[in-house]
């Protein structure tokens, strides 16, 4: 852990990444997105990231994005039945909904965003997968979620590259009141994981509705107190590299005529490709080949020697 950690601040941070190549049919759904900036911001986020295990890309999203995910989020709540947590980890005064691009096409925009895939892929190389998408709503009287990292419960020894890493897109103000994620600046290079339920000094990651927090998965970071009489939502869209195993069941949780639908990137990030022309495949075929009756032009690594 870095000695002398600053007091609570507003964390500063530049625009983020490089355009990502995605076709018309995504575009068309993500208009609540802002257009990706130049390459000197996506290199001053990635010394960010590098540096202190995460950056904060603001302007990322436009309000009316955030009020319609806030309502739509409402609307799966109550529909879904959904009520705040039941332990510790989750919390007793926050409500999840879990499974997020299984509840309707607004949801497709979250993992392709192209400010925030590219800063994904620079942590993760290309080929990684949507691990989870959820919202979290941390309500008033929430105590601090335990501080913990990511990656902390594979059995790999620190530091390590990137085996996850992960954003929360925020639908309000988050602040250190409200409930604002804490985060140990360079911690994802520490020799080992946080010990669990144990305090450690911390930063608030306060942002304005619309940005977008993007974390290495090995930093040491929870969910902070609400002390405020209002939710704090964000929306968690967390990613992996193409050989870890998704935190959510991608493949059997999303109803294969649903994942038809999607445009191939989004499918690819699901799931349904081959990691490097070996991982995945089924009979020589990519998953959507196999399944989705897709034209996907696909070769094994071995079609290469």
């Amino acid at each position: 852990m870095p000695p002398g950690l600053p007091a609570p601040v507003t964390i500063a941070t530049v625009g983020a990444v490089r355009a990502m190549d995605a076709d018309s049919s995504v575009r068309s759904v993500s208009t609540g997105l802002e257009p990706a900036p130049d390459l000197a911001d996506h290199s001053a986020h990635v010394e960010r990231l590098e540096r202190d295990g995460y950056t904060i890309v603001h302007d990322a999203f436009d309000l009316d994005l955030a009020a319609e995910l806030l309502d739509d989020l409402r609307r799966l709540e109550h529909e879904l039945g959904i009520g705040p947590g039941r332990n510790g980890f989750e919390g007793y005064a926050t409500t999840r909904v879990y499974n997020l691009l299984a509840h309707g096409p607004l949801y497709q925009q979250v993992p392709l965003h192209p400010r925030v895939l590219p800063l994904i892929e620079h942590l993760l190389g290309h080929g990684c997968l949507v691990s989870s998408l959820s919202s979290i709503a941390i309500g008033p009287g929430e105590s601090a979620q335990p501080i913990h990292a990511d990656d902390q419960v594979m059995p790999l020894p620190k530091p390590h590259p990137a085996t996850v890493a992960n954003s929360m897109w925020a639908l309000t103000d988050f602040t250190e009141a409200n409930g604002a994620t804490r985060l140990i600046p360079g911690t994802h290079l520490a020799a080992d994981s946080p010990v669990y339920g144990q305090h450690y000094d911390s930063i608030p990651a306060e942002m304005p509705a619309g940005s977008i927090l993007v974390w290495h998965g090995s930093l040491w970071h929870g969910g902070g107190a609400n002390t405020t009489d209002r939710t704090r939502v964000g929306i968690a869209m967390n990613y992996c590299a193409g050989w870890v195993r998704q935190q959510e069941n991608q493949q059997l949780g999303l109803p294969l005529e649903l994942v038809s639908s999607f445009p191939p990137a989004l499918q690819e990030l699901c799931g349904f490709g081959v990691y490097r022309g070996l991982i995945g495949h089924i009979d020589r075929r990519s998953p959507a080949q196999a399944l989705l009756s897709g034209e996907h032009p696909h070769r094994m690594l071995w079609d290469h020697t």
